[in-house]
């Protein structure tokens, strides 16, 4: 016995150590909940702390947009943190928005009206407020809404900011319907009272059916009920809001789901079918009323649109000095526009009331309408967005000719996307010119390129790359081929994509060639960090160079800068390069937040330095990173870049 007590204790003696050890590393490959959720506190921290400091930095910036653009984004942030600071922050934001609009009220001089970066007025910044509080606290939003409007507006837009405000007032009640549906209907039905007929209206009670059946049921009969009993001939908005119920179709029965939020469409099902039937009546009705225009005359609902806002309403010259329509003339534009919209929906007239279908028809070879190239384009369209590879190729020979080439284009690379690269290159050579021909088979050659590289291949690639016109071509490649081998072979991505870098690792003459070291660093980041930092470094350098250069020109050649200052809203190339850098920053910072800041922090200007800072904290806090510049989007750079070029 003593002699298996003392063989036990020396074995325990022995792998005891090291099986502890071993257990360590297997929890340090596997952590815990709670070192996930201590990890996920410390990097809020670390981004809630260094919000902190860009809200202190945004207070010395000159310019109330650039402040109120972080206030905005800092008070979104920290809403569920510190309600009461965002509060604050967006209450600070309304007020630089007032001041905006004040200082806009007044007529610039000449050289505050040319270039990009003239004098705002402040409605687009007052729209993200608004829209951004929305998202947190409705009633908040309407006493913004109203706190901020203008009573003074700027000379010559009077007409203008009237439209703005019911366009941001539509907008936030279609938001407001998410959050607080109760109040959503109020403002709705308020809206019905005033006589606006917002195509919003449809929005809106699309969400109530999702999230409150009682008000929907409510809105739904006090806006039919309006609609039915108006004369919709009147007014330029109740047609358009009821055609844009009518185009879905009605409703489906009750024992189908109803569509959640985040699935609804522009224009969703929102009406029994019942309801849906005696409105396409009553619009009918209304339609069949048109005339033919007297004869030399070139008016229609769309002058009477422009018109009917007056001078100073966006017409100008000539325009303004024109008489307004009579009421006749509006009735007859509104009528004619009514046929010209249920030339959309003739398959649900002969549906739904096929009694009507036969004066409905008459009635557009009246006015001419009963070949209208337009509607047919459109309904083309639309085949394109849903179609398959058969229904494109079906559908081209009886689009518009000026239609035909974008459809067989759009029908090869469907088909690729099918798996079907043999016939993908049969319609390209059948059907396209060659420009577009070229650029589809390139595609194909691509994704086959794509499809069976491993690193046997390198020499078969470098002989595809020396075949390709351009460097440009090289590296969308290169990323596209990275891409595809980075699941089952980093080793193989990564090489790809260092063959990528030494097509620009160069000096970068053009933002396009700033664009393509974003895109190799951004496809660097889940692979090797460290290439992503130093090529982003490279960039920040230049950056700093050109934005110095363009401060030193600013007034003389170029109007990047606004009062000295860099405007944080991309509105030039410039502009969006600084934003995008700070995005793929904010990426990275999930990584490294550390190196992150410091290369932040290289800006040598403070506006970039606050935008890149910014990107970080929202990439921390789960956001997507970074204000939206002008033509950039969510995904990865780069991302099929070629075949959407070829499109």
């Amino acid at each position: 016995m003593k002699i298996w007590m003392t063989t036990f204790l020396i074995l325990g003696l022995t792998f005891g150590p090291a099986s502890f050890v071993a257990v360590q590393e297997i929890r340090s490959l596997n952590p815990s909940e709670e070192q996930q959720q201590k990890e996920k506190t410390e990097k809020k921290k670390k981004a809630y702390t260094l919000l902190e400091q860009v809200v202190d930095e945004a207070q010395l910036l000159r310019l109330p947009e650039n402040r109120a653009r972080v206030q905005i984004g800092a008070a979104d942030l920290l809403w569920e943190r510190n309600e009461g600071r965002a509060r604050t922050l967006f209450a600070l934001a309304a007020d630089g928005v007032v001041e905006m609009m004040r200082n806009a009220s007044a007529n610039p001089g000449p050289d505050e009206r040319r270039g990009p970066n003239r004098v705002r007025t402040g409605g687009p910044l007052r729209q993200e407020l608004i829209l951004a509080v929305a998202g947190h606290d409705a009633t908040l939003a309407y006493q913004l809404l109203a706190s901020t409007r203008p009573s003074t507006p700027p000379p010559g837009t009077d007409n203008l900011r009237i439209n703005s405000d019911d366009n941001l007032e539509e907008r936030l009640l279609a938001q407001v319907a998410q959050l607080d549906p109760r109040l959503a209907l109020q403002h709705a039905e308020q809206m019905l009272d005033r006589g606006q007929y917002s195509r919003s209206l449809g929005q809106v009670l699309a969400q109530l059916q999702a999230k409150d059946k009682e008000a929907a049921a409510k809105l739904e009969d006090k806006l039919v009920k309006r609609l039915l009993s108006a004369n919709i001939l009147s007014t330029l908005e109740a047609g358009p809001l009821a055609l844009s119920l009518l185009r879905p179709g009605p409703r489906p029965a009750e024992s189908n789901p109803a569509p959640s939020p985040a699935s609804l469409s522009n224009y969703p099902q929102v009406l029994a079918p019942s309801t849906y039937t005696s409105l396409l009546g009553n619009v009918i009705e209304a339609a069949l009323k048109a005339l033919p225009p007297p004869a030399g005359s070139q008016r229609s609902a769309n002058n009477f649109r422009s018109r009917a806002r007056g001078p100073g309403g966006g017409g100008g010259g000539q325009n303004s000095a024109t008489t307004e329509p009579t009421a006749a003339e509006l009735e007859q534009g509104n009528a004619r526009r009514l046929l010209g919209g249920l030339q959309m929906m003739l398959s649900q007239i002969d549906q739904y009331l096929p009694g009507r279908s036969h004066a409905v028809r008459q009635k557009m070879t009246e006015l001419g309408l009963a070949n209208n190239s337009r509607a047919a384009m459109i309904q083309v369209d639309r085949g394109m967005q849903q179609g398959t590879s058969d229904s494109l190729l079906a559908a081209a020979p009886s689009a518009p000719q000026i239609m035909q080439s974008r459809i067989y284009q759009q029908a090869a690379l469907v088909a690729l996307d099918e798996g079907n690269a043999d016939r993908a290159r049969q319609i390209a050579n059948d059907h396209l010119e060659p420009r577009a021909r070229e650029s589809v088979l390139r595609a194909v050659e691509f994704r086959q390129t794509s499809g069976k590289i491993d690193s046997s291949k390198m020499a078969e690639v470098r002989q595809t790359l020396a075949g390709l016109r351009s460097d440009d071509e090289r590296i969308d490649l290169l990323l596209q081929l990275s891409g595809s081998a980075r699941e089952n072979n980093p080793n193989l991505a990564v090489e790809l994509l260092n063959e990528a870098r030494q097509f620009t690792n160069r000096r970068a003459t053009n933002y396009r060639q700033l664009e393509q070291q974003l895109m190799v660093a951004d496809a660097f980041r889940d692979l090797e960090p460290a290439r992503s930092f130093e090529i982003l470094e490279a960039g920040i350098v230049q950056l700093n160079e050109l934005l110095t250069a363009a401060a030193t020109l600013s007034g003389f050649e170029v109007n990047v800068f606004q009062d000295g200052e860099l405007p944080l809203e991309g509105r030039n190339g410039l502009n969006n390069m600084v934003v995008r850098y700070g995005q793929v920053l904010g990426l990275l910072a999930t990584s490294d937040f550390d190196q992150s800041q410091t290369l932040a922090n290289r800006f040598q200007l403070s506006e970039p330095r606050i935008l890149a800072r910014l990107s970080i904290v929202r990439s921390m806090l789960g956001k997507e990173p970074g204000f939206r510049s002008r033509g950039s989007g969510p995904g990865r750079f780069g991302q099929n870049i070629f075949i959407r070029r070829g499109q």
